[in-house]
């Protein structure tokens, strides 16, 4: 009975979730074909969508794993840079629906081989040290990219970490990537719809990994990480697998967030990023995917809105940040919701109790009811 209620109770908040997400993008088609929607509310819709990903994803590493990781905006680059690469080279010949799928796909893998790449050495850390590790991967891909050159003409493709002088191009040549400066004309693609689909994906992705064995262990190393091991867990193999997955995700936000932009450059994905992503996460609560969406909706909205207050306007932000993680985290106000939730909670309790009484007391009448038809049938027949 109490896992069928828990069950239960797992199977409401995805559908929330999901219903929420639903909804939200119902509204924002009601106000954009209202004509109500504002050049600085769209702007935003496909930054908003990028970020969620990211929260959701960083939650499965931070939230459920237990670990702090610092390079989700490298994840982020590495997708974003592999997967714009093939959209204005080979996606050009290729009709956009077919471009933008594969775009997103190796976008992920390109994260996700990242991911393997720094996952496999460093996650025998653990705490600060991950912190860290991840954090200077970030910045050595950031700079590599940075410093990246490739071309392309009539002979082949050259790339260079020097100069594009260096590249040696003929005169027919083109530059694909320009160091510091990028990727340089995309064909900007901005789908709110889409970006919904691929959060939708996400949530899908995360909620049934979570609620898997895998899922379960990866809470309990979470939990417990000397039991875990005790038990006969491979550690390495599902810190691994939540950190790769999580890296995919990234990889593919990273393709959306790109998409938004006539030019990428790889300043964009500094260690800010990965930090602001974390706060995403803290703030909604660690191993909340629902509160990690809301948080990711405010964090992205709230300073553009506050952009008007140019002299108080992280001020501002930062007082909101401290009042929404008092609210969160303060243990009177956690206390004090946590009174609120029993009370409603208790009533809840209080009509399902009304209501089995009412079942019990219907059945009690029916079964009393039959043994009187049948007490009845009996004394016919003994007359007979």
């Amino acid at each position: 009975m109490a896992n069928n209620k828990k069950m239960k109770k797992t199977t409401r908040s995805n559908l929330l979730m999901f219903g929420f997400v639903i909804v939200f993008w119902a509204v924002i088609q009601v106000v954009s074909l209202t004509g109500h929607m504002t050049s600085k509310l769209n702007g935003l819709l496909i930054p908003v969508c990028a970020y969620i990903i990211m929260a959701i994803s960083l939650n499965l590493v931070v939230g459920f794993l237990g670990e702090l990781s610092l390079g989700h905006a490298a994840f982020m680059s590495a997708g974003a840079f592999a997967g714009i690469f093939f959209y204005t080279t080979v996606g050009a010949t290729l009709p956009k629906a077919a471009a933008l799928v594969i775009s997103f796909i190796l976008g992920g893998a390109a994260a996700g081989l990242f991911g393997i790449l720094v996952g496999v050495p460093v996650l025998r850390l653990s705490g600060d040290y991950l912190a860290i590790v991840t954090l200077a991967s970030g910045e050595i891909l950031k700079n590599v990219l940075s410093a990246l050159y490739i071309g392309k003409d009539s002979t082949g493709i050259h790339f260079s970490l020097k100069d594009q002088f260096s590249l040696g191009l003929k005169p027919d040549g083109k530059m694909l990537i320009k160091g510091a400066m990028g990727i340089p004309g995309i064909q900007k693609f901005s789908n709110f719809t889409v970006g919904v689909i691929l959060i939708l994906i996400t949530l899908a992705f995360i909620v049934n990994l979570k609620n898997s064995r895998a899922g379960r262990a990866i809470t309990a190393i979470r939990d417990d990480e000397i039991a875990a091991r005790a038990t006969g867990l491979n550690l390495t193999h599902y810190k691994l697998l939540a950190f790769v997955s999580a890296a995919v995700f990234a990889g593919i936000a990273g393709v959306l967030y790109a998409l938004n932009y006539s030019t990428l450059v790889a300043d964009k994905f500094d260690y800010n990023l990965s930090i602001n992503v974390l706060v995403m996460v803290v703030l909604g609560g660690m191993g909340n995917i629902f509160g990690g969406m809301i948080a990711a909706i405010l964090l992205t909205i709230l300073p553009e809105m506050l952009r008007g207050f140019s002299q108080y306007r992280m001020f501002i932000y930062s007082i909101v940040l401290i009042v929404m993680m008092l609210f969160n985290q303060a243990p009177a106000l956690v206390a004090w919701r946590q009174r609120l939730v029993s009370k409603v909670k208790g009533e809840d309790r209080k009509a399902e109790e009304k209501v089995e009484t009412a079942d019990a007391s219907y059945f009690e009448e029916m079964k009393s009811k039959s043994n009187e038809k049948t007490g009845n049938e009996e004394s016919v027949k003994e007359e007979k």
